[in-house]
């Protein structure tokens, strides 16, 4: 079958090639992929700074749904045909004070598809069953690729942040976990600021139409200006920082009230100087969300079938896998929201 690889550790080194076809174990399903989305990670993948575990070679892709066509002789919750997407956290040690107590995703030998194991930039994904979402019959492959970022997101803002009705909350960044960053805050009743560059027009329009109350355009506008008027001084009351950005960072400390919330989702790839005698001074409440656990994805699966967070929209560019170097480019360009491949294109 086809895969898309990192053969060797180090900036590029991926090509498209030609492997066995994978058999699923007696507690997997092996899954024929319909969709699979270019993560913000993967960038990071293509770049050699991930600072997720990765064995060489491996197929990359975690962002993904399919049907299943196997089923291992253990697996009693799917069939073959069901629709479905997966988590990326392949293997977690069980037993660990992280995986004990529901937080799998920070387990220390935690092992994740499409880094440790192959991913689903091929034409077939094999995954755990204890790891595998049924789709509702209302969401379609290219919604369902996208829960992973989703998920994400609502593990930051629901599970680590909590954003109450009537916070302020600046966004910075304009990518897709922006995007789903203004619907999470949105749907708890929050007011949404979100920042793009003159670059990011068509992202920022997007913005808008799923919900966001104040855009800025920093090529435009100053945002401490802007944040200002927005918050009458007070500053805001939450940041959520999706960018992987050094300035987007000192912007979201600089303009976040005293006692306000930081939570970093963007990837940085690289170790940056931020102020953190703002967060001294101002008794700032920071963290860090990584990756998402099952009750993003339950969550996620259940608001993506009641309309009420979209990822279809953010999908602009579906492709072959043939054309992943396309893919690839039109991420680090900034011309793609979110690029998807469909391997049966």
């Amino acid at each position: 079958m086809r895969a898309i690889v990192k053969y060797a550790e180090g900036e590029g080194n991926i090509e498209l090639r030609e492997v066995p076809e994978p058999k699923a174990g007696d507690d997997e399903v092996k899954i024929k992929v319909k969709a699979v989305g270019i993560c913000g990670s993967d960038l990071h993948i293509y770049k050699g700074d991930i600072g997720i575990p990765t064995r060489v070679p491996f197929t990359i892709g975690h962002e993904f749904s399919g049907i299943i066509t196997q089923v291992g002789k253990n697996v009693n919750r799917f069939k073959i045909g069901d629709r479905v997407t997966a988590e990326n956290s392949r293997f977690t040690c069980g037993y660990c004070h992280y995986c004990m107590t529901g937080n799998y995703n920070l387990c220390n030998k935690r092992l994740a598809t499409g880094y440790a194991y192959d991913g689903a930039y091929a034409d077939y994904c094999i995954v755990p069953e204890n790891r595998v979402y049924l789709l509702p019959e209302n969401v379609d492959f290219l919604t369902a690729a996208l829960t992973d970022p989703s998920a994400c997101v609502y593990h930051a803002v629901h599970d680590l942040t909590g954003v109450n009705a009537g916070d302020t909350v600046l966004i910075t960044g304009s990518g897709a976990m922006g995007l789903f960053a203004v619907q999470y805050v949105k749907a708890n009743g929050g007011v949404a600021i979100i920042t793009g560059l003159g670059q990011d027009a068509k992202r920022l329009t997007l913005a808008h139409e799923l919900g966001a109350d104040h855009i800025i355009n920093l090529s435009e506008k100053n945002i401490e200006n802007e944040v200002k008027k927005i918050t009458q001084n007070k500053g805001v009351d939450i940041a959520l920082e999706c960018s992987g950005n050094q300035e987007a960072a000192a912007n979201c400390l600089s303009l976040l009230r005293r006692q306000g919330k930081y939570t970093q989702i963007g990837i940085f790839g690289k170790p940056i100087s931020l102020d953190l005698d703002r967060v001294l001074y101002g008794e700032i409440q920071m963290t860090g969300s990584f990756s998402q656990k099952y009750t993003g994805w339950k969550e996620a699966l259940k608001l993506a079938a009641l309309g009420k967070i979209k990822a279809r929209p953010l999908v602009t560019d579906i492709l072959p896998l043939e054309e992943w170097e396309k893919g690839f480019r039109l991420c680090f360009e900034g011309k793609a929201i979110k690029v998807v491949f469909q391997p049966e294109i």
